[in-house]
């Protein structure tokens, strides 16, 4: 790790009239800084300012400064958003880390973390070996010639699901947007993974109200069932009335360069009934576009399954 200064402001305007990087749980963060992936020259310690904050009145509200933990036990939280919490990381982990930096956290990929090797992401116009050689974990939707890392968030499959918005605040002022349309595809710009702009700040987190969301999980399959990132991750809202799917959320995860919803798969499911004949057929869709590379060509076939096993295990009421 090389060295860094490091101030603490206490509220959001001496956060913003600084320049340098934010640091809440640190715990993307540090592990780059100690890889010398990231080597930022001033780091702001954030944990101070007046971001934080759990409102379920009318939709659901996340100060970025709210410990993942911490709202994965809350009561109004829907629980595709709290199960794909409670999935992520270790216990310490996620009492440590923050919504707003789980939301911007850097992709698991190898090449990214091995300064000794060509990236795209961290050295623009580099490379990216994971399209011909170790790809097994990567990604086979949202891809390009130019990197096919899979975004790492388990939440924010969940929270683009549900049209969640973030608010940023800058000294020019601030802003929200939709999550979905924050996240950027890797194109010919791989090192731009978002709409973050230059000394913007996440502050808060801003879920719609949509009652039919207690009706929700998150299934998540990994290599094994503690502290892994997922081979692919689906999370799944059903709004069901005299047996017939009347709305439907679907999104994915550990597939795509970022989260990434399936208008399809809802499509197919609006109308039909809750069987497992019509999730079949709506979950034959998911993987339509996808690029698969040498080592994951199994995702196409997991993403269908991982659909499918969640929309089963919602409408029979048993946990993943």
């Amino acid at each position: 790790m090389r060295p860094f200064e490091l101030t603490a402001p206490t509220t959001v305007e001496a956060a913003l009239a600084e320049t340098g990087t934010y640091v809440a749980g640190g715990t993307t963060l540090v592990d780059l800084m100690k890889l010398n992936v990231l080597t930022p020259h001033h780091v702001l310690d954030i944990n101070a300012l007046p971001l934080r904050g759990i409102d379920t009145a009318d939709g659901l509200r996340f100060g970025a400064l709210e410990r993942m933990s911490d709202i994965a036990a809350h009561p109004g939280v829907y629980p595709m958003i709290s199960r794909a919490l409670s999935l992520s990381a270790s216990q310490q982990l996620r009492n440590m880390a923050s919504i707003g930096g789980n939301l911007l956290q850097r992709t698991r990929c190898g090449y990214f973390r091995d300064v000794a090797m060509p990236c795209n992401k961290r050295e623009p116009g580099s490379g990216c070996p994971a399209v011909t050689d170790a790809n097994r974990m990567h990604a086979i939707l949202g891809t390009s010639g130019s990197c096919v890392a899979t975004h790492a968030s388990d939440v924010a499959v969940s929270l683009v699901a549900l049209d969640t918005e973030i608010r940023l605040v800058s000294g020019q002022g601030d802003r929200t947007v939709k999550l979905a349309d924050f996240y950027r595809l890797p194109g010919d710009t791989p090192a731009v993974e978002n709409d973050l702009r230059p000394g913007e700040l996440i502050t808060e987190v801003i879920v719609p109200r949509l009652d039919w969301a207690r009706h929700s999980t998150y299934v998540k399959v990994r290599d094994r069932q503690s502290y892994e990132f997922a081979l692919c991750s689906a999370a799944v809202a059903l709004h069901i009335q005299d047996s017939r799917i009347v709305d439907a959320r679907v999104a994915v995860g550990g597939v795509a360069t970022v989260p990434w919803r399936l208008h399809r798969v809802e499509a197919a499911l609006r109308g039909a009934p809750p069987t497992v004949t019509a999730f079949d057929e709506a979950a034959g869709v998911a993987a339509e576009g996808a690029k698969p590379l040498s080592n994951n060509r199994f995702k196409v076939s997991l993403v269908k399954s991982t659909i499918f096993r969640a929309l089963v295990e919602l409408t029979k009421g048993s946990s993943a």
